[in-house]
């Protein structure tokens, strides 16, 4: 892997890159993509994970020079060749690609000189992954200083199709692939923290003006939004939507019921898509059993299973059986107590009422934020 030249051309990491949704090469060992990559890159490696981990060691035991030398042995022959053979298939499918590694440095460089005597060429971004996710995490920290609005309101209140509605509306739980609350897991994986961030200041970089969000927890499933970014959102005023219990029903079984049991047979086949929605519900209530009590998990637990027995016969609307004692007797008290603290701290509501009224409200709020920057 030797002979890395100084005509290999690079571009500066930039905004432009991620906002208008350059192809990005990804030339890191399949690990270092799984913990965090950047938005819309493909994963072709210069070196898999076991062929970096033994140059890692070569490189700690005997230097540079020996490292490099163990790495040309490992990726020679027919495996360069096929990983030549898929960076050219890729330029030749998107010919205004990036490449980039972790700091932009000896492996996109090799990548580059391997295409260069194969006829190909890619610009390699300078700085590599590293760069760019310093410029991603400034866009999230500036941010923290834009107008915000945040969207809250009881369970089931439909705040994030409210916020998809908005133009200037950040959907926080998309980013996270999880809906909130205990019940929220989807059946494809979580994204790491670093993607979770990144898609996040992907979207912003499109916002400069007001920001519109839900008035979430700072962890939203298995991620956590920014530190210097939830402090922002927690000084921001709220829209609060109040909705009576049928209509917060009908929303939940369309989100928790109907939505989660397609996508579970989307992805794993009718039968264990099934299976699997109802073990991720049945699990989502017990891990509320500290906050239940016994009795209380033992009734609703009752009440789920003859739900899913009237499902399994096409009564979906059986749910609300366990739903709606689900909303009285936990979520809402623990959301009006919640409320009650934040008012007593002054807490600043810029308007509250049924969701059309705060779908308009939201808009307006926009416009104003719009004429005071104007």
């Amino acid at each position: 892997m030797s002979g890395v030249g100084s005509d290999t051309a690079s571009v500066a990491p930039k905004a432009e890159l991620v906002r208008q949704g350059r192809p990005l090469i990804d030339v890191r060992a399949p690990v270092e993509f799984a913990q965090g990559s950047l938005p819309g890159a493909v994963n072709l490696p210069l070196m898999n994970d076991d062929e970096r981990h033994q140059v890692g060691i070569a490189y700690k035991k005997h230097g540079q020079q020996q490292a490099v030398a163990l790495g040309e042995k490992l990726v020679s022959g027919a495996v360069k060749t096929a990983r030549v053979n898929a960076w050219c298939d890729y330029l030749a499918r998107h010919p205004n690609a990036l490449i980039y590694c972790f700091r932009g440095g000896m492996r996109s460089q090799i990548v580059q000189q391997w295409l260069a005597k194969a006829g190909c060429s890619a610009p390699r971004i300078d700085g590599g992954w590293k760069a760019m996710r310093q410029m991603l995490c400034a866009r999230i920290d500036a941010a923290a200083e834009q107008p915000m609005l945040m969207i809250s309101g009881l369970t089931g209140c439909a705040k994030t199709v409210l916020i998809n509605r908005l133009e200037c509306g950040v959907d926080l739980e998309g980013f996270a692939n999880h809906k909130g609350s205990a019940f929220g897991r989807m059946p494809e994986p979580p994204p790491p923290q670093i993607d979770f961030e990144h898609a996040l200041a992907q979207r912003l970089m499109a916002l400069s003006g007001p920001l519109i969000l839900e008035d979430e927890s700072r962890q939203v499933g298995n991620v956590n939004v920014p530190l210097t970014f939830w402090q922002g959102m927690e000084q921001a005023p709220r829209i609060r939507v109040e909705m009576p219990l049928d209509w917060r029903l009908e929303q939940l079984r369309q989100d928790y019921i109907i939505d989660l049991e397609r996508a579970h047979c989307e992805r794993f086949g009718e039968q264990e898509g099934w299976e699997r929605m109802r073990q991720q519900l049945g699990n989502a209530l017990l891990r509320l059993k500290k906050r239940l009590g016994s009795a209380r998990l033992a009734r609703l637990q009752r009440l789920q299973a003859l739900a899913f027995a009237a499902h399994e016969s096409g009564d979906r609307q059986a749910h609300e059986a366990w739903l709606a004692p689900l909303l009285t007797e936990y979520y809402d008290p623990m959301y009006r107590y919640q409320l009650t603290r934040k008012q007593q701290a002054g807490l600043k509501e810029y308007h509250v009422g049924d969701w059309d009224s705060c779908l308009d409200a939201a808009r307006q709020w926009q416009a104003e934020q719009r004429g005071l920057k104007r």
